[in-house]
């Protein structure tokens, strides 16, 4: 099994680790410090040994961040988070805190009335500290980098770090040689006056040099930095026992491979304009720079929009990906449905199930994230994650909602169905029924060429709103190519403000989470297209479905689906029929023409 159903979450260690921590802060001077659940590369995902947040608060969301000051610890979680910290961290020393509806700075001003608050330069970006300190201005507060991270200190069996293999990801699925990445780029720089660009991001080198690794559990990185030059030659910053004969011959001799130990040396020795991405590297790359004499220009990651937007080879790959795992999700949800019925099925059993059917593909390179298998009420816990303590059985009567991806060699997949185990009763189906209908009029919408996600966002939530109910989580986030299945910078929220263009993979998932009782969450992922001419022929952009799965009809309340949303219902599942048909078994083929009939 990829997935394991151990607990993490050790909420009766907090207390005495807080207290080292405010012990230690003591004796530094320090009235407090941040903890973020950031690495060094700014990642969502991180290695075990990277878990610092997790180690001090139990708390293991892939977002967030905790202030420790000397009579309060704050832990900061977006939306998706709140009812599941409550169950995973000690109430009593730990204070959940609303974010990023309350800002750190002013939480500190609340707080702390003058002091030194630490952080690690390493595990925080430039924008984030400048945005703090404009904040803590002459509150007589302070923000402090610190030489060496205290947890590290505290945290005496931390595992060691993990040596993953990196290994080749082939030109014919990558669609462009990374020479060729490498010289388009270098001219951007060279048009820009750049000497240098700083790359920290892992998927981005990893893009770039046409190589993916084993160093971050279901994303399938390397662990590394990079220097990118205007000549478009490139020095490679990473543990050089992660790179055999065949990965060193394809990136070639242009790429120079250092030990990662040496990058911070070598970034006191650049010169002349180096590109820094204000918002994804870490303020020690640009502080380092500085001091050395060095002109730091801010510049996105010259890899991030480029990576972004998925070039020919690449779509067609990822509609091969999603086929095969269209046709794994049908065989399990045709397993699903003979079997609920029977009763004796867990949250755990159907997570084994899924990764069962998904392996029988023989494609099967790894899950792209742990499956969020939620009966009942665990439902509404956003980003659940199911162990051997909380498992629950799948009972009738209630919601099943599912969450889950693979990772193939092709592509990334990322898909949520909720499903109905015996009947759930008619309110149930009304919130079903908004939250398809969000659905739906995301993946029908043309829109003008410069939009970006914020301008689609209210789109998947007016069904909902018209009931006087919302999500608090993003409708879509960007997906790579075999890469982090959560993409940068391209997603479909209220906050994003990246115009989508053509070649972009999206998810498309409007939610409903009624705290004790179910949760609900629909997605596909679609990839953004030139819309065919209409009208006044202006520019439009529109969305390709790549998820070819049913939907659950018995869930639908078909008398409140407009005509245009019943023909693209309709219409949806016609083509699920058609593409899958050739590549299920008898039964679920049979299946499959019960869940696809016409509604």
């Amino acid at each position: 099994m990829f997935q394991t159903f151990d607990s993490t979450a050790m909420p009766e260690q907090g207390p005495p680790r807080l207290a080292a921590l405010r012990k230690e802060l003591t004796a530094r001077g320090l009235s407090g410090f941040i903890v973020p659940r950031a690495d060094v590369h700014q990642g969502e995902y991180v290695a075990v040994r990277d878990e610092r947040l997790r180690w001090l608060t139990s708390f293991t969301g892939s977002a967030g961040f905790c202030i420790a000051l000397p009579d309060v610890a704050g832990v900061f979680i977006d939306g998706r988070y709140r009812t599941q910290i409550k169950g995973q961290v000690d109430l009593k020393v730990f204070t959940p805190v609303p974010w990023p509806e309350v800002k750190p700075g002013d939480w500190l001003r609340e707080h702390l009335s003058a002091g030194r608050v630490g952080f690690d330069p390493w595990l925080h970006t430039a924008d984030e500290i400048e945005k703090l300190e404009r904040a803590l201005e002459g509150s007589g507060i302070s923000a402090v980098a610190v030489d060496a991270n205290p947890i590290d200190l505290l945290w005496t069996d931390a595992p060691a770090p993990h040596i993953g293999k990196a290994f080749v990801h082939p030109e014919a699925l990558a669609g462009e040689s990374s020479g060729a990445k490498r010289a388009r780029l270098a001219q951007d720089l060279r048009s820009a006056g750049q000497k240098v660009a700083v790359l920290t991001l892992p998927d981005s080198i990893c893009w770039l040099l046409n190589i993916r690794g084993d160093d971050v559990p279901k994303n399938p990185v390397l662990h590394a930095f990079a220097l990118l030059g205007d000549d478009a030659r490139l020095t490679l910053y990473t543990n050089p026992a992660k790179l055999d004969a065949e990965v060193r011959a394809h990136i070639g001799a242009e790429v120079a491979i250092r030990p990662i130990e040496t990058f911070a040396s070598d970034l006191a020795g650049l010169s002349g304009v180096v590109r820094v991405d204000k918002a994804s590297a870490p303020l020690a790359v640009s502080t380092i720079l500085r001091k050395a004499g060095a002109e730091v220009q801010w510049g996105d990651d010259p890899c991030r929009l480029p990576k972004a937007r998925k070039n020919a080879a690449e779509i067609q790959a990822s509609r091969e990906a999603h086929l095969r795992d269209g046709a794994a999700m049908a065989e399990f949800l045709c397993w699903l449905d003979n079997e609920a019925p029977k009763g004796g099925l867990t949250e755990i059993s159907v997570v084994q199930a899924l990764e069962g059917f998904r392996r029988a593909t023989n494609a099967l390179h790894n899950i792209s994230f742990d499956t969020i298998s939620c009966a009942g009420p665990n439902g509404a816990i956003m980003h659940y994650r199911v162990t051997e303590e909380t498992n629950r059985p799948v009972r009738s009567g209630e919601l099943f909602l599912v969450d889950s991806g693979a990772q193939y060699q092709d592509g990334t997949t990322d898909i949520t169905r909720t499903i109905a185990i015996g009947d759930p009763g008619e309110e149930a189906r009304a919130c079903y029924t908004r939250v398809l209908q969000g659905l739906i009029a995301v993946s029908r919408v043309r829109f003008p060429k410069g939009l970006p996600g914020r301008d689609i966002d209210s789109l998947a939530r007016f069904p909902l709103w018209l009931a006087g109910q919302d999500f608090d989580h993003g409708t879509g986030h960007g997906v790579g190519s075999f890469l982090s299945v959560h993409e940068g910078p391209q997603r479909i929220s209220r906050v994003s403000e990246i115009p989508l263009e053509p070649g972009m993979i999206l998810s498309n998932e409007p939610g409903y989470y009624r705290e004790g009782a179910f949760g609900i969450r629909l997605e596909n992922l679609m990839v953004v297209e030139d819309a065919l001419p209409l009208g006044d022929n202006r520019p439009q952009l529109s969305f390709e479905t790549l998820t070819w799965v049913p939907f659950d009809r018995r869930l639908v309340l078909a008398a409140e689906l407009a005509p245009g949303e019943r023909t693209w219902l309709n219409g949806y599942h016609a083509a699920v029929l058609e593409k899958l048909a050739p590549r299920v078994t008898k039964d679920t083929l049979d299946w499959l023409r019960a869940a696809c009939a016409p509604i």
